[in-house]
């Protein structure tokens, strides 16, 4: 299972005429990449503040909102390798954010299975990127062909994410109260993101392997 480079162009023809439209309104590729972070930074900050529905709200619209850089970038024929690059450092970053948002949140609500879960999803989500970009720099899977291999890339934990939170504050009454059924959503979503990105990784390593034999048999042909 996995979101397919078909289905992603798909997904961007959808949001190409809103990347034109914020483009109009002088905004650059670049300049989305950094509003898309702010808005995740302030979702974080949300989430340390234990309002998980809003939170929750803000991190999704952060992350659909960073889709429009790139976006954007192709419409108008501004796609550079400084733009790739600065889209996928403030990616790392803003996701790295979040999960720090949700240690410190569930710490301060005593929800210490929360916060390892939080951690374990943050390390498994950080080595799928890490795994892609590696590859890439080795020369295996260049382009977007990497991006399709895997359970559970970045759009899809996004989602798993925004439902767990959503789900966490819609339980606890969208406060800051983080009640039992709250709980077992949030621990179940971020428990679905650390074994689902774990096994992405592993897919991607496989994937990397195959391609080496491929050429070595090649060579020795």
């Amino acid at each position: 299972m996995a979101i397919s480079n078909q289905a992603r162009s798909r997904i961007r023809m959808l949001g190409e005429p809103i990347a034109l439209a914020l483009g109009r309104l002088g905004l650059t590729p670049d300049g989305l990449t950094l509003v898309g972070f702010g808005i995740t930074a302030i979702g974080a900050v949300l989430l340390g503040l234990q309002l998980w529905l809003a939170g929750g709200l803000v991190v999704f619209v952060g992350g659909v909102f960073d889709m429009f850089d790139g976006t954007l970038a192709r419409a108008t024929g501004r796609v550079s390798r400084l733009g790739a690059f600065m889209d996928s450092v403030f990616d790392r970053w803003g996701e790295a954010l979040v999960y720090v948002g949700l240690v410190i949140g569930c710490t301060r609500a005593e929800f210490q299975l929360g916060a390892w879960l939080a951690a374990a999803a943050m390390a498994s989500a950080f080595l799928v990127s890490y795994v892609r970009a590696k590859s890439e720099g080795l020369g295996f899977t260049t382009g977007t062909g990497m991006a399709a291999i895997g359970l559970m890339p970045r759009e899809v934990r996004l989602m798993v994410l925004t439902f767990g939170l959503v789900g966490a504050g819609l339980a606890g009454g969208a406060g800051a109260t983080l009640d039992a059924t709250g709980s077992a959503i949030l621990a179940a979503a971020l428990a679905i993101i650390g074994v689902g990105a774990t096994v992405t990784v592993i897919q991607r390593i496989l994937h990397v392997r195959a391609q080496a034999a491929g050429e070595s048999r090649e060579r020795a042909g």
